[in-house]
């Protein structure tokens, strides 16, 4: 996915559906937004697929279908064999999808009514739903789908991937695994989520030359985060800012040294560690400009708090009476701070007011427990999901995972559209509350911190994984980290 090149609203199918409906009312005919988007379409096919000379078009019972069939027609006409499997009979199509299914006839593109197999490609095009199914496909198409991952001919999927939730990125079932997604009229905010990173390939936009005027307002964006102000040629260290890293239980001193050393290469002009006794020296001797101080109670940690500006409670914390207590004093305290693993656990089984200017980065599991849910509930809809701790929590939140959201306390969403799978490792959550604990003490209020901060993590992770997903580890991020968040000023 190329994101910089993308317009960042994203939208609900009902505000899609509402504007194609604008523009019918407006004189435009569905039969011309059928035509835009097979043309659309066809010019994608021969600008990514120009030697595909066998094409064959699944055709579901919808609009998306008619699509599928107008574009077999105009692949047909340029002289390409073209077949079209038939989901639906040609009884039940709308009179714009019946006009497209009697151009393919005119043209001699070969339809198949509801085989049982798929024919050899050299390209698949997925028109079998778009937006118009939210629950699992059923039957043979069903059947269709799982055929056509498991063959390996190059797919083409015209708007989403069908089996695809295209408002949550959810898949509750068979769904298609494209090479390629083009969307029309606008981005649907469930393209850039949870199964959907899987399942959309390469994604392209095509408006449709629909006026944007006309447009609702987004339900969501992609992520666009501020930059860092350029430094003053005559600050000093306290200018910007003292992160308090708390956590590194017995056996988990490498999460707060992560944490800990992510702040620094970000920024941030001071940083110590908390942390148990058995850690302190070993973590001063590997990064000296760590301060780790040996923590065993809060009457130790309270001098520490009394300095810090921003606090990062959780890496490694474990959910002990020590860490109870240390993630108590944090929270009386009012320091601004970010909250992340083992201390959302102890939130959520105590919840509490939280400071102004605090950042939770659950996972799906710990969002899970601080809303008292499952996590699949989680994934059945990330963008419902992080509205909600915002809510309850008063917090800015960061649900990682694929597509991570960034969420206010007023509803407000971004996605971010990078990262990759080889940040499946451990360490990576510890490096992101790191990064937006940095940015918070540099003078980022809440919202702008988490969603520079992700946007930086995720960066990072695309760099360090050029050479390669597999093997990739947390600390190979502070290299483009540095190099990224001076990029970014």
């Amino acid at each position: 996915m190329h994101a910089d090149a993308f317009p960042r609203a994203l939208y609900r199918t009902q505000q899609v559906r509402a504007i194609e409906q604008a523009a019918t009312a407006g004189g435009i005919a569905a039969a011309t937004l059928m035509e835009r988007a097979a043309t659309a379409a066809w010019r994608l096919l021969q600008r990514r697929w120009p030697q595909a000379r066998r094409i064959n078009v699944l055709a579901g019972p919808g609009d998306n279908g008619g699509d599928g069939l107008w574009l077999a027609a105009l692949a047909r006409q340029a002289g390409r064999s073209v077949n079209v499997c038939e989901l639906a009979p040609a009884t039940a199509r709308s009179t714009a999808a019946a006009q497209a299914r009697a151009l393919a006839q005119q043209a001699g593109v070969v339809l198949s009514d509801a085989p049982d197999s798929l024919p050899d490609a050299d390209l698949h095009i997925d028109a079998l739903f778009g937006i118009g199914l939210s629950r699992a496909p059923q039957g043979l198409a069903a059947q269709w789908i799982a055929a056509l991952n498991a063959q390996r001919a190059p797919v083409l999927t015209l708007d989403v991937p069908s089996g695809l939730d295209a408002d949550t990125g959810a898949a509750p079932g068979e769904a298609v695994r494209a090479t390629a997604t083009l969307s029309f009229v606008a981005w649907k905010r469930g393209l850039f989520t949870g199964r959907a990173r899987a399942l959309c390939g390469e994604l392209v936009l095509d408006p449709l030359d629909l006026a944007p005027a006309g447009m609702p307002g987004p339900d969501a964006w992609l992520l666009d985060p501020p930059r860092l102000p350029p430094r003053a040629r005559d600050a000093h260290k306290g200018a910007f800012g003292h992160v308090l890293v708390i956590g590194g239980s017995q056996g988990f001193a490498g999460a707060a040294r992560l944490a800990g050393e992510a702040a620094l290469r970000c920024g941030a002009g001071l940083v110590s560690l908390a942390t148990c006794a058995a850690h302190a020296a070993a973590i001063a001797a590997q990064r000296p400009e760590l301060m780790a101080h040996a923590v065993e109670s809060v009457d130790q940690l309270a001098p520490l708090l009394a300095r810090a500006s921003v606090l990062a409670v959780g890496p490694g914390l474990s959910q002990s009476a020590w860490a109870q207590a240390l993630l108590a004093a944090a929270l009386a305290g009012g320091t601004p701070l970010v909250l992340d693993a083992d201390a959302l656990n102890l939130l959520a089984r105590a919840p509490r007011p939280l400071p102004l200017g605090c950042v939770l980065t659950p996972h799906p599991g710990e969002a899970a427990r601080l809303l008292a849910c499952e996590a699949k509930t989680i994934e059945i809809d990330r963008f419902d999901a992080a509205r909600a701790l915002g809510a309850r929590y008063g917090a800015v939140v960061v649900l990682k995972g694929a597509g991570t959201l960034v969420a206010a306390p007023d509803g407000r969403v971004e996605v971010c559209p990078q990262g990759n799978p080889g940040m499946a490792s451990g360490g990576m959550g510890d490096v992101l509350t790191g990064v937006i604990a940095a940015l918070l003490a540099q003078g980022l209020p809440a919202w702008d911190a988490a969603r520079l901060g992700v946007s930086l993590h995720a960066r990072a992770g695309d760099a360090a994984a050029a050479r390669g997903e597999r093997g990739l580890i947390a600390s190979d991020l502070f290299a483009p980290l540095r190099a990224l968040v001076n990029a970014d000023e």
